[in-house]
């Protein structure tokens, strides 16, 4: 399969007529803090169940790692009360982690990008505080997503173990897949691009992410746009970075979550759903996922599974 050559430029005005052309604020009312989940329906669950055919669960979450990382911090785990203690009778431990970044499989809540003062369906930036988000936080997730999931798995269509360095996945590259795949994307399904990030780890070792891991290029966006996707996941950060727009470091979050409402998975294992899907030739399954339940909170830590 040959890969897609560079496509024209995209410029830093293209992406911001993108915040208006691709915009979804107003479309579900002027108080709606769900975005692109209101278009995962009750029909479109009972639907997404009917994916499931062997009952087979596989996580797309990353174990806690308990080390530095590239720039993103380690996971702390710290145990309280241990069976060494004199007279104890339970255990207990407490974890702290800073999810957001390139290590932690979390997932982003509308409130954690802003353009221009605003974030998603016009609220104020202002709405985030010391105190939290009083808007478009994470709780709006409390009930959990239920939905198809679509792979696109991006090193098995180019017959590669992982896409090296900054590639761009452009909308060419997406058509391919899709051709080859047979599998059509609509309106409310979650569809995950796997990079072959963490292959690449294991072969190589640590690299500089922000400025040499492939991901989606901005011009994917309208695509996107008009299939009506609810959610968008990566097993890095859904941006090629460097993000080829001189001006804007990483504009398909940007685009993603200020104007479309569309929540992203971030850092997702996809090493294991990739082998199970490349042995069934079967690129669809059932997605669920349900953040912690913190009011105010810019995210989650997440352990979304796919069940086949």
């Amino acid at each position: 399969m040959a890969i897609a050559s560079e496509t024209p430029r995209t410029t830093k005005d293209d992406v911001l007529k993108m915040m208006e052309t691709l915009s979804n604020w107003g479309r579900w009312g002027k108080d709606d803090q769900l975005g692109a989940l209101n278009l995962i329906t009750p029909q479109k669950r009972r639907e997404a169940a009917t994916l499931v055919k062997e009952g087979l669960s596989i996580s797309l979450a990353r174990d806690a790692i308990k080390v530095q990382v590239g720039v993103s911090a380690p996971f702390e785990h710290r145990m309280l009360q241990t069976g060494a203690m004199p007279g104890s009778e339970y255990s207990g431990d407490l974890y702290s982690v800073q999810f957001h970044g390139f290590t932690h499989t979390h997932v982003d809540a509308l409130c954690h990008i802003f353009h221009q003062g605003r974030m998603y369906n016009g609220y104020s930036q202002q709405e985030v505080t010391d105190k939290g988000a009083a808007k478009l936080s994470v709780i709006a997730m409390k009930d959990g997503i239920l939905t198809r999931g679509v792979l696109m798995d991006f090193p098995q269509l180019f017959g590669v173990n992982y896409l090296d360095g900054s590639r761009p996945i452009y909308p060419e590259d997406i058509e391919a897949w899709q051709k080859q795949t047979g599998v059509a994307v609509g309106s409310g399904d979650a569809v995950i691009i796997r990079t072959g990030r963490w292959a690449r780890l294991e072969a190589e070792g640590d690299w500089d992410v922000e400025n040499d891991s492939s991901g989606i290029h901005v011009s994917c966006m309208p695509w996107f746009r008009q299939k009506d996707v609810a959610l968008l996941g990566s097993d890095l950060a859904m941006d090629v970075m460097p993000s080829r727009v001189e001006g804007i470091r990483m504009p398909v979050h940007m685009v993603t979550i200020a104007a479309m409402g569309v929540p992203i998975l971030d850092a997702c294992d996809l090493e294991p759903i990739s082998e199970a899907a490349a042995q069934r030739n079967r690129w669809d399954f059932l997605l669920t996922m349900a953040p912690l339940a913190v009011d105010g909170g810019t995210g989650s830590p997440i352990n979304a599974t796919a069940t086949i």
